[in-house]
C-alpha cells in the first residue's frame, strides 16, 4: 500500500467520495449524466490528486500544485452539494454533514500545502 493512503486528508476524502457515491444512487435518473456524474467526478478527483501529490512530494512545487488541485476539486464538490440541496435531493442534515466533511478536508489540504517539508 502507498503511504498516501495513510494521510488523514486521503482517508477523509475517500470516506466522503464513498458517501457521495452511495447517496447519489438515489438521485433522479434525469440527473445521472449531469449532477451525479459531476459530483462523483469531483469527489474522486480530491483523492486522486492527493495520491499524485504524494508521489511528487520530493518536488515541493509539484506537491503543492497537486494539493491545490485537490482543494479546488473539493470546492467543486461543495458547489454540487449546494445544487443537490437546492433541488431538495438531500436533507439539511445530510448537506451539513457532507459540507462539514469538505471543510475539514480543505483544512487538512491547506495544512499540507503550507507545510510541504513535513511530507517530503
Amino acid at each position: 500500500m502507498g503511504k498516501f493512503r495513510e494521510l488523514i486528508a486521503y482517508k477523509k476524502g475517500f470516506c466522503l467520495l464513498m458517501e457521495i457515491y452511495t447517496l447519489t444512487k438515489d438521485f433522479p435518473k434525469a440527473e445521472q449524466y449531469s449532477l451525479v456524474d459531476q459530483i462523483r467526478r469531483s469527489s474522486r478527483s480530491v483523492c486522486s490528486s492527493i495520491g499524485e501529490a504524494y508521489k511528487k512530494r520530493r518536488y515541493p512545487n509539484h506537491f503543492i500544485s497537486k494539493l491545490t488541485d485537490a482543494d479546488m476539486e473539493n470546492g467543486e464538490t461543495q458547489v454540487w452539494l449546494d445544487v443537490a440541496f437546492a433541488c431538495k435531493y438531500i436533507s439539511d442534515e445530510t448537506f451539513k454533514h457532507l459540507d462539514d466533511q469538505c471543510e475539514e478536508i480543505s483544512k487538512l489540504l491547506n495544512y499540507m500545502i503550507n507545510n510541504p517539508a513535513k511530507f517530503a
